[in-house]
């Protein structure tokens, strides 16, 4: 595993958000762990993550495409880091677009923040994590009517490796065969494991055997391996 992913998932712990426990989902799962982007707060949480994103989508994409597309509302913040961060890491510019969740019809009008798209515009879309597609649902529709765009992939940055809505694929896979371009994550679920189990994160250890066995558990009821 690279060394920037191992960083990441440490990271991920550190800001607290990604937790281990019982948890309830929003599709009702009981879920041995949580992730919550929302609790990336301060600037030097975001640069770093902006950091990780960028190097995800280097070694995934390239940098040959023009807009990082971060869906309202949590994309919005990971859009603009992560463009920032690709100037900074990579000598390479990068316009960040996002989506209103409400078109605005006065000043600066329209469904959009930050740059327009235009035709022949190659775009990489930029999430938290997904784990239904609604985001993506709701938003490409809104891409191909700016006109004639290319989706270059789309980046998360935890793969949850849980069955999807069609119950057979991940959500990652499903978004791919739906509308057609590659997805990935920074790190898969099945990474955070090898990476935390009997290993200590923070002073202690963040997955121990009796994690290990709700992890295990919760994968035979709902995980695509």
């Amino acid at each position: 595993m690279e060394q920037y992913k191992q960083e990441f998932i440490e990271f991920m712990v550190e800001s607290d958000v990604l937790k281990f426990g019982d948890f309830t989902l929003k599709s009702g799962r009981k879920s041995p762990f949580f992730m919550n982007a929302g609790a990336y707060v301060t600037g030097t949480q975001l640069r770093r993550l902006g950091e990780y994103y960028a190097r995800a989508i280097h070694d995934n994409y390239g940098l040959d495409f023009d807009v990082l597309f971060g869906p309202a509302y949590k994309g919005i913040p990971l859009s603009v880091a992560t463009t920032m961060a690709i100037s900074e890491l990579y000598g390479k510019d990068i316009r960040y677009c996002s989506n209103r969740k409400e078109v605005k019809d006065h000043g600066d009008i329209g469904i959009l923040l930050g740059s327009r798209l235009k035709d022949g515009d190659r775009v990489v879309i930029i999430e938290d994590v997904t784990t239904s597609g609604k985001s993506i649902e709701e938003t490409f529709p809104i891409l191909k009517a700016q006109g004639s765009v290319e989706i270059k992939g789309m980046m998360v940055s935890l793969n949850r490796m849980e069955v999807g809505k069609a119950g057979q694929k991940s959500a990652l896979d499903e978004i791919r065969d739906l509308y057609g371009f590659p997805t990935s994550a920074i790190v898969t679920m099945d990474e955070v494991v090898e990476h935390l189990y009997n290993r200590e994160c923070m002073g202690r250890i963040i997955i121990n055997d009796t994690l290990k066995t709700a992890i295990d558990a919760y994968y035979k009821m709902y995980g695509i391996r």
